[in-house]
């Protein structure tokens, strides 16, 4: 009797064993674009906004350099727990006005993905002494493309080849860039508007570049390297109250995602996103989706869910986010987002 009681109760510490250590495999990517009161209001936080967030990181998480906690998530190494790092896109020189005195404030290390050749071209990006010095001072910086185009336009009659040939010469033209200028090359590659399709991001990986995208979510060991997802902090989604749970959230673990394609043609409906959960730390039935903020219905079988959505009919960028309580982690939650990708009735990517 006594040896079965320590067998059931040796099972049970090793199972809570392993769904707390979830935590320490996980990691949140901050996004951001302007740090102005000047520049378009979607894409940018007020100074006084982001001094906010990082004095609420000080405070209660651990920042770290993307370098390092992609190099741990990838050899499944732990992290300190509630890690955070931070991000820029598109290398705009109120980053360094603005937040590079803030971020030097507080030690923080940050990575900035920018398009090398209109660094010092156009007036309101960086210029390559800005990006020295603050590379000297706690900044990284990696790969945001050659021209921040839509990478998936293809020019007429391009074939599917020609075309992953022509969009990966153009990355890694960015790619040598960055690597004469600052001495080295991270194959950090952010996608321009956060938009690509299999092709595109299992070509990027086997060339050895890490892929981050724009869609929301935490990451993880299990995660998808090729497209790692990232919090926007700016515009509407810069309410510290909001950005907090995000801040928590943990990356939930999901397999066997279909559609796999995040490209459409529109309209699209009468269709399902269905996923399977590979975690005991949630319960699928608390699962909860959503798409434009309404609530969509699902249907569960086991540990797999189809996830009802609504037909989308606009051209732009979209995406399902679906959110569960973690049974170990009280006030924590995990999250899993899937974008998709309409062009116009003409084959345009809208900006």
């Amino acid at each position: 009797m006594r040896k079965t009681c320590f067998i059931i109760a040796l099972t049970i510490s090793c199972s809570l064993l392993g769904i707390n250590t979830w935590a320490k495999d996980n990691a949140v990517i901050l996004l951001y674009h302007h740090v102005s009161i000047t520049t378009p209001e979607v894409t940018s936080v007020s100074p006084d906004t982001f001094r906010q967030h990082m004095q609420y990181l000080a405070d209660n998480h651990k920042v770290l350099p993307l370098k390092q906690v992609i190099n741990a998530l990838q050899n499944r190494q732990p992290l300190p727990d509630k890690t955070v790092v931070i991000t820029f896109d598109d290398g705009y020189d109120n980053i360094y006005d603005n937040a590079h005195p803030i971020l030097k404030i507080f030690g923080f290390p940050y990575t900035i993905f920018i398009n090398p050749p209109l660094i010092g071209e156009v007036n309101y990006q960086l210029d390559w002494q800005q990006v020295k010095l603050m590379s000297n001072e706690g900044a990284t910086f990696a790969n945001h493309g050659s021209n921040h185009g839509h990478l998936l336009m293809k020019n007429t009659d391009e074939t599917e080849e020609n075309w992953l040939n022509r969009t990966l010469q153009q990355i890694e033209s960015a790619e040598k860039t960055l690597k004469e200028n600052l001495g080295y090359s991270l194959k950090y590659f952010a996608y321009p508007y956060g938009e690509f399709d299999p092709q595109l991001k299992n070509r990027l990986n086997s060339q050895g570049y890490v892929g981050f995208a724009q869609h929301s979510g935490a990451i993880a060991s299990y995660s998808d390297f090729s497209a790692l997802p990232r919090y926007p902090a700016a515009g509407m989604y810069s309410n510290i109250e909001t950005l907090k749970v995000k801040l928590n959230s943990l990356a939930m673990p999901v397999t066997d995602i279909s559609p796999s394609d995040p490209k459409l043609e529109l309209p699209y409906k009468n269709q399902k996103l269905r996923f399977t959960i590979k975690t005991k730390d949630l319960t699928p039935q608390q699962i909860s989706c959503f798409q434009n903020g309404q609530l969509l219905n699902k249907v569960i079988a086991g540990n797999t869910l189809a996830v009802e959505i609504n037909p989308i009919t606009q051209p732009g960028r979209h995406r399902i986010n679906c959110t569960a309580p973690s049974v170990s982690e009280k006030d924590r939650y995990y999250w899993f987002s899937h974008p998709f990708f309409a062009p116009t009735a003409e084959g345009k990517w809208l900006d």
